[in-house]
């Protein structure tokens, strides 16, 4: 925590950051809070120049010695929405309010900057100690369901475990869930947890009805290890592969680019294949990531496009039939698949013998 020479008895590290030094992490996120109005003392700070301010919720950004720095004034929130958004209530109110409004213990921790004295007063620290994942009230999962998914992420990220209250009051929220929600907000947790590609946490999001919370139907696991997959393959939108294998992600705002991954698979579920050259000309156009989905309905057909088929490519073109004098028609596609289909049979053909199959579809020789 060493990145900043800023000082003051009422500005401490917190969260995340204090956290990760304890487990002996390293920590992306540096996280400070004043306890006060963090906007009025960052107008004090000798030659620091003010980046961004946001009065609603006490946040200003400056820079200080090259270095850009957030501050949060401490808050207190209320949730007069379940699932939504909190509203502040309070900009400046003691530190021990603004660590009470938190999702678990192991991120309510405080560290002075002016001291290094740590504050704990959840109990965090013997949860780090005990590997145990604690919320802090009993309506945490009510007020911000997305907790639920948060606690995944970190159950994964640090190995630890729910204790048994959190664990109970998690259940009764996955059986009574209430559906109005935010879910650009769950989008980015389940982003965040399955972009670890863990076949642990796809495993607990299944068998602990953790999916329930997009989508209600009943779902059972697929007997696919995806972990293995993505690591052989690496795809670039991991998250998805884990999550639009539910059967319907209608509720999340997903991109165009998304959707198309999903709905392509989809479209596989009841498709058949009659021939090398189907599979080639169907997955030819799809998604890495929906093919990597599809091993958990057909895992023998995307291995064979996966390792084998997809590398084969023509090297003949248009103008290559063009210099044979063919004029161009829809039989240039039909003699690309018919040398595309030979290619399949024997994969070492070069383009010297695709032309040869050229003359030969178009009676040339």
């Amino acid at each position: 925590m060493g990145i900043i020479n800023l000082q003051d008895k009422n500005l401490f590290f917190i969260g995340g950051v204090v956290r990760d030094e304890l487990l002996g992490k390293k920590s992306f996120d540096i996280d400070l809070t004043y306890q006060g109005n963090a906007i009025e003392f960052a107008k004090t700070i000798p030659n620091a120049e003010i980046l961004q301010v946001n009065e609603p919720f006490g946040t200003v950004k400056i820079k200080l010695d090259n270095q850009e720095i957030d501050i949060a004034s401490t808050r207190d929130e209320t949730y007069p929405s379940k699932g939504h958004l909190p509203v502040v209530n309070d900009i400046g109110c003691s530190l021990e309010k603004d660590i009470l409004r938190r999702d678990f213990t192991i991120n309510a921790l405080a560290k002075s900057t002016l001291t290094g004295e740590i504050v704990d007063y959840t109990g965090g620290l013997d949860d780090i100690k005990n590997k145990k994942l604690k919320i802090l009230h009993p309506k945490s999962f009510i007020d911000d369901p997305t907790r639920i998914i948060r606690g995944l992420k970190f159950s994964i990220r640090f190995d630890f475990e729910l204790d048994e209250q959190t664990q109970q009051l998690q259940n009764e929220y996955l059986n009574n869930i209430n559906y109005d929600m935010s879910y650009k907000r769950l989008k980015k947790e389940l982003i965040e947890t399955f972009n670890l590609n863990s076949q642990k946490a796809f495993d607990r999001f299944v068998n602990d009805g953790i999916y329930k919370l997009i989508a209600p139907a009943d779902f059972e696991l697929p007997n696919i290890n995806f972990e293995n997959l993505i690591n052989k393959y690496n795809p670039n939108c991991i998250w998805i592969i884990y999550v639009g294998l539910l059967p319907d992600i209608s509720k999340l705002p997903i991109t165009r680019t998304e959707k198309k991954i999903v709905d392509d698979f989809e479209n596989l579920k009841n498709k058949t294949f009659e021939s090398d050259l189907e599979i080639y000309n169907t997955f030819k156009n799809i998604n890495l990531e929906t093919i990597i989905m599809y091993f958990s309905i057909n895992p023998q057909i995307a291995t064979r496009y996966l390792d084998e088929l997809r590398h084969i490519k023509l090297e003949i073109t248009g103008d290559d039939l063009h210099r044979l004098h063919i004029k161009p028609s829809i039989e240039y596609q039909k003699c690309f698949d018919y040398i595309l289909g030979e290619k399949i049979k024997n994969p070492e053909i070069g383009k010297s013998r695709e032309i040869l199959l050229a003359k030969k579809y178009f009676n040339l020789i």
